[in-house]
């Protein structure tokens, strides 16, 4: 049998309701990439330089018509969100600029770039960051009377390992606004949020969105990679950061990947909607164990592909992220542990069997060792993958609870 068949009842209405959004943007894709004019002698690629790539030129266009954004850039010399993110920030912003953190507290990997001490930490570089305190939601309060304006306000659209749910269009919205206001460029990191919905954060007043190729946009086959996408001059200016002066727009080879990374883009709308579809299953079945999760399993829309799942205890978190690791298609025979991971300020877990490594739209469940230790499930480039696993996670802990008395 495959699945609890009462889960899956439940998330009839839902997957319906997901299927809608998967129509919408695999046509808006689709639209993009036959309008573009790519043809087969693009996607081989380029050495050297990288000068003339037609293919890489074509792609970007195409990226920049789905994101309904002036611009854009994809490009594999970018190892991950991160150096991305650290990329198009340091581009925006000068000595005595302000860059606002939107929603407090941000990914622990971006916190040596944005409060670190290092040589080339935003802070050693003159840029003055404040943190603006946060509701229940992880909405800003703005301050009541401003002393320095921002250059840039930034907004983590995901939760990374925040308790605040994700944000959509009317969180992005309202701070975009108020933003402008201000005087200020608006980045979003999108990581985890690509097609979760009919529209992206371009269309809610962001200027400047970032994304990893990893997780939603790479579609499970790009096998590094990130973007930028937005106004022309900051696209611009992210490309001549990246690379050099004069030059942003015109080097970096693409070698063997384009085609990948062009075919992940194509299909990245069916694969999230797989991946939000395995989520909502997740949400039923651990809330009918008794934990709390979030998103709640009748939200809609979802604004990002990852479930967070509080487990209470360390034990539980290890009995989930092994189970999930058994049910993987890659080191299913791998034990995970908890370890010191760089750029992580606790331990952290990571059950991770996918394909592409670090591949965060392939099914992954981790969590950093520290109260109130919630797991966060994500990805799943099969829904039925997500609910083998999350099957499998379940009756662990079960049994775990059981034999051991487990709480």
């Amino acid at each position: 049998m495959w699945g609890n068949q009462e889960i899956l009842k439940l998330v009839r209405r839902s997957w319906n309701e997901v299927e809608s959004v998967v129509a919408a943007n695999s046509m808006r894709v689709a639209r993009a990439f036959s309008q573009s004019g790519l043809s087969t002698s693009d996607l081989g690629g380029s050495t050297g330089y990288g000068y003339g790539d037609r293919g890489r030129e074509r792609l970007d266009s195409i990226v920049a018509n789905i994101m309904h954004a002036e611009q854009a850039m994809v490009r594999p010399q970018w190892a991950s969100g991160t150096h991305a993110l650290s990329t198009a920030l340091r581009a925006l912003l000068r000595p005595n600029d302000g860059l606002w953190l939107a929603n407090g507290a941000i990914y622990d990997t971006l916190q040596p770039l944005i409060f670190g001490t290092q040589m080339t930490s935003l802070p050693q570089q003159g840029v003055n960051i404040k943190v603006l305190p946060t509701d229940g939601r992880g909405m800003p309060s703005w301050p009541d009377t401003i002393e320095g304006e921002p250059r840039v306000v930034y907004i983590q659209r995901s939760r990374g390992y925040q308790s605040r749910p994700s944000f959509g269009k009317d969180e992005i919205r309202a701070i975009a606004k108020k933003a402008h206001l201000l005087g200020a460029w608006v980045v979003v990191d999108n990581c985890y949020g690509e097609f979760t919905t009919e529209e992206e954060p371009t269309d809610w007043g962001a200027d400047l969105i970032v994304g990893s190729l990893l997780k939603n946009p790479g579609g499970g086959l790009a096998p590094t990679g990130a973007y930028v996408a937005g106004k022309k001059e900051l696209v611009e200016a992210v490309g001549e950061m990246l690379l050099a002066p004069g030059i942003g727009q015109e080097v970096a080879p693409t070698g063997s990947l384009l085609r990948l990374i062009a075919q992940g883009w194509f299909l990245a709308p069916m694969i999230v909607g797989e991946a939000i579809m395995g989520g909502i299953y997740a949400s039923w079945a651990f809330l009918r164990e008794g934990f709390v999760v979030d998103p709640n399993p009748e939200q809609f829309p979802r604004t990002d592909i990852v479930t967070a799942i509080h487990l209470g205890t360390e034990q539980n978190i290890e009995i989930l992220c092994r189970a999930v690791q058994q049910s993987s298609p890659v080191d299913g025979h791998v034990t995970p542990e908890a370890w010191s991971m760089p750029g992580y300020q606790d331990p952290v877990i990571m059950a991770a069997g996918g394909f592409v490594a670090g591949g965060s739209l392939e099914l992954s469940c981790d969590a950093p060792m520290r109260p109130p230790f919630v797991a966060y499930l994500q990805g799943g480039l099969s829904r039925w993958h997500t609910v083998m696993a999350v099957d499998a996670g379940i009756l662990a802990l079960q049994t775990a609870k059981k034999t051991h008395n487990l709480p």
